[in-house]
């Protein structure tokens, strides 16, 4: 996953269409009282920090889970829009699902993201914690290519 239109030292080589990742989270009760009293004295508001940390991670993998598939292995474009509905914290993660495959004679830069295999351009998998959330909806199929 990278926020470029492009990966150095990869082509790509099938657009397969736009993925995103989406979650709306609220703190508990005693996480937003917590919050609350914070929030009277100005300055960081740790719970919150949390959330939108925990939710950024959650929509990535989200993103990847949908991209993988459509048998995407790079998403590039990446972007994070976030907002409020109400008490709650909307996070979404969005760019365009592509294979990609190493130029000819190119050397990726080091450190490349997206270098192979595929996976290493997923993030780490989360620590076991609380069950899982209900996942995302099943991705649309991918549109016929022409």
């Amino acid at each position: 996953m990278v926020t470029t239109n492009d990966v150095p030292g990869y082509r790509v080589t099938q657009v397969l269409g736009e993925v995103m990742g989406l979650t709306v989270r609220s703190t508990n009760f005693g996480q937003g009282f917590t919050a609350g009293f914070r929030a009277l004295g100005g300055g960081e508001i740790p719970e919150f920090t949390q959330l939108m940390y925990e939710s950024r991670y959650e929509v990535m993998n989200r993103m990847w889970s949908e991209a993988v598939q459509r048998g995407a292995n790079a998403v590039i474009a990446m972007r994070f829009d976030s907002g409020s509905l109400g008490s709650f914290s909307e996070m979404c993660a969005y760019g365009t699902a592509v294979v990609i495959q190493p130029v000819d004679g190119a050397m990726p830069a080091p450190g490349q993201a997206a270098a192979a295999p595929a996976q290493a351009a997923a993030p780490a998998p989360a620590a076991p914690a609380a069950p899982a959330a209900p996942s995302q909806p099943a991705a649309p199929p991918a549109p016929p290519v022409a």
